[in-house]
């Protein structure tokens, strides 16, 4: 039996979602995309925390851009979906502290350590480890004085 669109990983064929597979799209809020309609908007029935894209959208967009061997833009979704759940503020302070030179090492790793522990965001905490490395090795990291 042939597993549902669901249970297995989508691909190239199943884009674009929207007219594809609208049936499995849901906003964060758990509204249907099929009921995202100008009507259902101009009713009140459709807020802005509705037009949100969801962690499962963008999960199921890595899928299909890991069929067509676009790794690296899969992994892109993937750290998207996964800071979905981070406050908009939180997510600058990230970027913020990730300038070259605004930060040390173990403030860096302490970030990592948060988006793990906090948020699950094992992705993104893996390429924050990944750039205190770099910036170690290359002289970014931010100096401190004694």
């Amino acid at each position: 039996m042939e597993k549902s669109i669901q249970e297995r990983k989508l691909t190239k064929k199943d884009y674009p979602l929207g007219s594809k597979s609208p049936d499995l799209l849901y906003t964060p809020t758990q509204k249907s995309y099929n009921n995202l309609t100008l009507d259902a908007a101009l009713n009140g029935e459709v807020t802005g925390a509705d037009l949100r894209i969801s962690p499962k959208t963008l999960e199921m967009h890595a899928d299909i851009s890991e069929s067509l061997g676009r790794n690296q833009l899969s992994k892109n979704f993937r750290r998207a979906a996964e800071m979905i759940n981070i406050s908009d503020a939180r997510i600058l302070e990230i970027y913020n502290a990730l300038r070259p030179n605004r930060s040390t090492k173990d403030e860096l790793l302490a970030i990592a350590d948060e988006l793990e522990n906090e948020y699950g965001a094992t992705e993104n905490a893996g390429l924050i480890r990944e750039a205190a490395d770099v910036y170690e090795r290359r002289g970014r990291l931010k100096q401190i004085e004694e």
